[in-house]
């Protein structure tokens, strides 16, 4: 099935450094941040967690089930990130721990002022002034897989805080901010993509989104666009990207990528014909596409889903 961003693994604390079998607890701390490691190694059920921060946790090694928000239990696997607001308390079972195979996940807490001061930047500098749109982290989309750009910049501070480097602070400066804007950007860009199924005029973004889902099966030129947000190609492009942290035609192939999925789990559908549906004019590079977005093959992904 989809291919996940799995965090770096990280060497388990030998048994007999261990201060508990259950969350025992490695921590790392910074001037903006403090990173948290995680291990459990015997099963457990109903184990409360608590930050004064908000804190970003990725799963390492391991199953968790994970109770959040008065939502229904969800099972927590390796590629995934969860993300929790301060002072909201997590229930975690640990169905499956044991010393031979135990429960690994980092939490990332994030200084409450630091977060302030992101977000305040991103409204002064990257802000569409006539919609007073203002950037934020929303717990809508708390649970959702890795992709590259998160995963890559979590391994990087995972590797900056437990390191030695006198300039640490610095590095984790730097990528820290980066991964708050780009899981903002996530996050907008879930947001602005269901919004725009209801109100397609709420903003310029709404407005590009749902003409793109209303014309997903036809090409789908960036020129046009431009044209439909009144603006250049050029501004159009880094307007787009700065909003979502991914280009208009990356945001077309993810939402084809998704109708394909669909289609491809009807029973007698043609790749062939999946592919000219979902607007490709060339089917080899839609497998192609599709095998770097899910890797796996569209003709692999048919028959693991119709096999259910």
């Amino acid at each position: 099935m989809p291919a996940k961003n799995y965090i770096q693994q990280i060497a388990t604390t030998p048994p007999k450094y261990l201060q508990t079998l259950v969350e025992n607890r490695t921590v790392f701390n910074l001037n903006n941040c403090e990173l948290n490691l995680f291990e459990t190694h015997q099963q457990s059920y109903h184990i409360p967690l608590t930050f004064n921060d908000l804190v970003i946790t990725s799963m390492v090694q391991g199953k968790k089930i994970m109770h959040l928000f008065d939502k229904p239990a969800f099972d927590y696997l390796p590629g995934e990130t969860v993300i929790v607001p301060a002072n909201e308390t997590m229930i975690i079972d640990f169905p499956d721990a044991s010393i031979q195979a135990p429960t690994q996940c980092i939490a990332l807490a994030i200084d409450h002022q630091y977060i302030h001061q992101t977000l305040n930047y991103l409204d002064e500098y990257y802000n569409e002034r006539d919609e007073q749109k203002k950037w934020r982290l929303q717990f809508n989309q708390y649970h959702f897989e890795n992709n590259t750009e998160v995963t890559d910049l979590i391994n990087k501070l995972i590797r900056i805080c437990s390191g030695s480097d006198t300039m640490k602070n610095a590095f984790a400066d730097l990528n820290l901010k980066e991964l708050l804007i780009r899981l903002i950007q996530s996050q907008q860009l879930k947001k602005v993509s269901v919004e725009s199924f209801q109100n397609d005029t709420e903003s310029r973004l709404h407005y590009v989104l749902h003409y793109i889902q209303e014309h997903l099966t036809e090409k789908i030129a960036v020129d046009a666009l431009s044209r439909k947000a009144y603006l250049s190609r050029n501004i159009f492009y880094k307007w787009f990207k700065e909003q979502f942290g991914i280009s208009p035609l990356e945001y077309i192939n993810q939402e084809r990528i998704k109708l394909a999925k669909k289609l491809l789990s009807v029973d007698g559908s043609n790749i062939a014909d999946v592919s000219d549906q979902c607007g490709f004019s060339d089917p080899n590079y839609f497998i192609r596409l599709f095998k770097k977005e899910e890797g796996i093959t569209p003709k692999n992904y048919q028959r693991c889903v119709q096999q259910h």
